[in-house]
C-alpha cells in the first residue's frame, strides 16, 4: 500500500476527502492480485516454484522490504563470513534467555513458520527472569533493611492449621526448634501422631520437624539422624544422591530466608561451608540464587532467591522515591544556583577546576567564559590559573560541535567573540568525539592560507606561532586568519586559553596596546598550536561515553530529566541515557523519582542533590537577586521557569530574585517579565544593568 500510494497508483483522495486507510489496504489488495497473483495464492495451490513478476511496484516493493527494514546485504555478509570461517559461532548455555533470545520468544505468531498456538504455548511455558549478571547483582545497591526485614515476613509462611505447616515443611524443607516456635508446636505434634511429619535429631540439641515428603532427601544429607517417630518416606521427584539432595534442600532454605550466609545455612544441618557453597553455586548456575552483600554493613558474602532480591529492590526503590517531595520550579532555580556555586563562589585553581569539570562539554560563546560564566562561581577569577590549567594538559579548548550547513569555513574571519567554545579535561575527549566525531578535512571549504596551516601542523605537528610563520610563508596577519578559521572549524587548538583570547580581541584594542606597549605580542604566550586528535569508536562500543556524559549531566545540574536537556548541544539520546540512570540506580548511585514539579517523565537526582533540594525547599525566601548572562546555562527561562524564553546571547542578562525570572537586559534597557512596583524598579533595573553579583 505504501509503495502504491507513493507511485500515486491507487487514490488517497476521492470527491475532495481522504480515503480511509482501509480502504486504501483493499485498493492495494486488489492491485495486488492483478500484477502479482501467486502473492495473494495459497502456497499449497501454487504449482513449481513462486514466480515473482518484473513490475516496478513490485520491485520497489522487495527493495524497501530487504534494504530499509531489513539489511539483506549484511545477513549475506554474516552468512558469507560464517562459511569462511571468518566469524566463528561459540554456544554457550545461559541460566535464562538472553535479551536476543526473549526478543525471539517474544516475536508475534507470523514470525514463526509452524503452526501459531504451537509456537505462542511454547513462548508461554518459558519463564523469563529479568536480565541480570551477577555482578550488576552483587552491586544491585544499598538494601533498605526495611524492605529486606518487610520481604522475609512475606516470603516465610503462615501457618493456622496442620495442613497449612504441613506446606509450609514441604516448602522450607525444614524446620528448627528455632523457627518452629511455641505457637506452631501444638500443630507440629499433631503432624507427628498422623504420621505424616517426624524429628530428626542428628546431635543432643539439634533437632529438625521434616515432612514426609521431604524426608527422602534429608536422611541422603543427614544418613547418621534418627527419627521421632520412625515413618516411611513419601515418593517424590528429588534424585537420590547428596549433592541433588542437599541442592533441593538448599533451595526451598533460600525461598523462605531471604538474604542468608554459607554459614547460617550450614548451622542447622551442622554440615561443612564447602558443601553447602557447592550447592549455592550449581543453584547460581541454574540463575535461582544471586550473591552479594545485600545486608547493609555487612562483611560476609550473602546468597538469596532471584526473586526475592528482585522484591527487595523495588520495594527499596520505592520508599525512595516516596521520601521525595517535588520542589517548585522557582526552588529549583534556587537549587541550581547554589550547586554551581553562584551563592558562595569558590577561590583557587583547584576550585577552577572543580567549575571546568562541572561545565564540561557546553559549547558558549568564547567572550563569556572570562566575561561571565567562571567569574561568577569562581571569585576572585584570574586568567592566569585558566591558563595554567590549560598548558599542564588537564584541559583543553576546543569547537566541539560544527554549525550547522558547516558555514564556518567560509567566513574571513570566524573565529570571534560569539564562536561556541568548549571546555574539555584531555583524559575525557574520546567520551565527547562518540556523539561530536572530529569533522574531516575534505568536507570543509578551507581558505587557501587556512589550508597551508593545517598542512604545515599535519607535517610538522604542535608547532608555535613564530614556528608557522616559516613553514607557511604567511604573512602574520594572515596567520592570524587562517589559525582563527581552523579554530571555528574544530579542527585546532592552543596549549594555553590566550591562543584564543588572542583571536577573538578586536584588532583596534591589540593596535592600541600595541602602541603603548611596544614590545607587546598577543601570540608570543598562546603556546603551541596542534591540529586536534580523532577518536574513531563504533556503535557497539559507545556505552561507556554515554555513561560519562551521564555523569556529567548528573554533576552540572544535580537533577537530570529529559526537559532540562533541552539547552545541551550535545548529548546522547533520552533512551540511552535512561538505560544508564535506571543501572546506576539499580547501583545505589543515583535516586529516582519525582524532584521538580509541573515535567513528566523520569527524573533523576545524585543522593547529595537531594538533600540540597530538601534544605532549599525550607529556606525562606528573602528576595535574594541573582544576576547572570543570557549565555550562562543557567538561563533556563521559558525551559524551567514558565514564561518567554531569553535569547542566550552573552550581551543579553536575566535577573532572578528567588529563582524566579523578572527582568532581562537587552541594548542596555531593562525589560520586566514579572509586575514590579515603582519603588522597587530602580533597584531591579539598578542590578540588572550594573552586573549585581550574587546576594547584592
Amino acid at each position: 500500500r505504501w509503495v502504491a500510494n507513493t507511485a500515486l497508483a491507487i487514490p488517497r483522495n476521492r470527491a475532495g476527502k481522504k480515503v480511509p486507510a482501509y480502504f486504501q489496504r483493499n485498493d492495494a489488495e486488489d492491485l495486488i492480485a492483478v500484477i502479482f497473483p501467486d502473492q495473494l495464492a495459497c502456497f499449497e495451490n501454487i504449482v513449481g516454484d513462486r514466480e515473482v513478476p518484473d513490475h516496478p511496484l513490485v520491485n520497489q516493493t522487495l527493495s524497501d522490504c530487504l534494504h530499509e527494514l531489513m539489511d539483506i546485504d549484511g545477513l549475506e555478509r554474516l552468512l558469507t563470513g560464517i562459511e569462511q570461517g571468518t566469524i566463528a559461532i561459540i554456544a554457550r548455555d545461559l541460566t535464562h534467555p538472553s535479551p536476543l533470545a526473549q526478543e525471539i520468544l517474544n516475536a508475534r505468531p507470523y514470525a514463526f513458520l509452524d503452526d501459531a498456538p504451537a509456537e505462542e504455548r511454547r513462548t508461554l511455558a518459558i519463564q523469563q527472569r529479568r536480565f541480570m549478571d551477577p555482578q550488576t547483582a552483587a552491586e544491585i545497591g544499598h538494601l533498605n533493611p526495611e524492605a529486606i526485614a518487610a520481604v522475609k515476613t512475606e516470603a516465610w509462611p503462615e501457618a493456622a492449621t496442620p495442613d497449612e505447616l504441613h506446606d509450609a515443611l514441604v516448602v522450607l524443607g525444614f524446620l528448627t526448634e528455632t523457627e518452629a516456635g511455641p505457637g506452631w508446636r501444638d500443630l507440629l505434634e499433631n503432624l507427628q501422631q498422623s504420621r505424616c511429619a517426624t524429628v530428626l535429631t542428628i546431635a543432643e540439641n539439634t533437632r529438625l520437624w521434616v515432612a514426609a515428603e521431604r524426608l527422602q532427601a534429608m536422611q541422603l544429607v543427614l544418613p547418621s539422624a534418627t527419627m521421632q517417630p520412625a515413618i516411611e518416606p513419601v515418593a517424590g521427584d528429588e534424585a537420590g544422591d547428596f549433592d541433588t539432595a542437599l541442592r533441593e534442600i538448599i533451595r526451598s532454605r533460600l525461598e523462605g530466608l531471604g538474604p542468608v550466609t554459607v554459614a547460617q545455612l550450614a548451622q542447622p544441618l551442622l554440615l561443612a561451608d564447602a558443601p553447602i557453597a557447592q550447592a549455592l553455586a550449581a543453584l547460581q548456575q541454574e540463575g535461582f540464587a544471586i550473591q552479594g552483600r545485600f545486608t547493609p554493613e555487612t562483611e560476609e558474602t550473602e546468597w538469596c532467591e532471584r526473586g526475592l532480591l528482585a522484591r527487595i529492590h523495588r520495594y527499596t526503590l520505592k520508599q525512595l522515591r516516596s521520601e521525595i517531595e517535588p520542589v517548585a520550579p522557582a526552588d529549583f532555580m534556587r537549587f541550581l544556583f547554589h550547586w554551581q556555586g553562584l551563592n558562595d563562589p569558590g577561590s583557587g585553581e583547584n576550585a577552577l577546576q572543580q567549575r571546568l569539570l562541572q561545565l564540561e562539554g557546553l559549547s558558549l560563546p568564547a567572550v563569556s567564559w572570562e566575561q561571565d560564566i567562571l567569574p561568577q562561581r569562581i571569585r576572585p577569577f584570574f586568567a592566569s590559573e585558566l591558563d595554567q590549567l590549560c598548558r599542564s594538559g588537564k584541559f583543553t579548548w576546543l569547537r566541539l560541535q560544527l554549525p550547522a550547513g558547516n558555514a564556518a569555513g567560509k567566513r574571513k574571519n570566524p573565529a570571534g567573540k560569539a564562536t561556541a567554545i568548549s571546555f574539555i579535561a584531555r583524559s575525557h575527549l574520546p567520551h565527547w568525539r562518540a556523539y561530536a566525531p572530529l569533522p574531516s578535512r575534505e568536507t570543509l571549504e578551507l581558505s587557501a592560507n587556512a589550508g597551508k596551516v593545517y598542512a604545515a601542523l599535519k607535517t610538522f605537528g604542535a608547532s608555535f606561532f613564530d614556528e608557522l610563520l616559516p613553514e607557511t610563508g604567511l604573512l602574520k596577519a594572515q596567520l592570524e586568519e587562517a589559525l582563527g578559521e581552523l579554530t571555528a572549524c574544530g579542527l585546532i587548538t592552543a596549549d594555553s586559553f590566550q591562543g584564543l583570547r588572542s583571536l577573538i580581541l578586536p584588532q583596534k584594542i591589540q593596535q592600541r596596546r600595541g602602541k603603548r606597549y611596544p614590545g607587546y605580542e598577543p601570540f608570543g604566550s598562546t603556546g603551541r598550536w596542534a591540529l586536534l586528535r580523532d577518536y574513531p569508536g563504533d556503535e557497539t562500543s559507545r556505552h561507556p561515553h554515554c555513561e560519562h556524559i551521564a555523569r556529567v549531566l548528573l554533576r552540572r545540574y544535580g537533577v537530570v530529566f529529559r526537559k532540562l536537556l533541552e539547552q545541551e548541544d550535545i548529548v546522547p539520546p533520552w533512551r540511552e541515557l535512561l538505560y544508564v540512570f535506571r543501572r546506576l540506580e539499580a547501583r545505589g548511585e543515583l535516586r529516582g523519582g519525582r524532584f521538580v514539579q509541573g515535567f513528566s517523565g523520569e527524573q533523576y537526582a545524585l543522593p547529595e542533590a537531594v538533600s540540597a533540594l530538601r534544605e532549599i525547599r525550607k529556606q525562606a525566601k528573602q528576595g535574594e537577586l541573582i544576576a547572570i548572562s543570557a549565555a550562562d546555562p543557567l538561563n533556563l527561562t521559558g525551559i524551567i521557569t514558565p514564561g518567554q524564553r531569553v535569547p542566550t546571547q552573552s550581551s543579553q542578562r536575566v535577573l532572578y530574585r528567588d529563582g524566579v525570572p523578572i527582568a532581562f537586559s537587552a541594548q542596555g534597557k531593562a525589560s520586566f517579565l514579572e509586575p514590579v512596583d515603582v519603588q522597587e524598579e530602580w533597584r531591579v533595573s539598578n542590578a540588572l544593568l550594573r552586573n549585581t553579583k550574587p546576594g547584592r
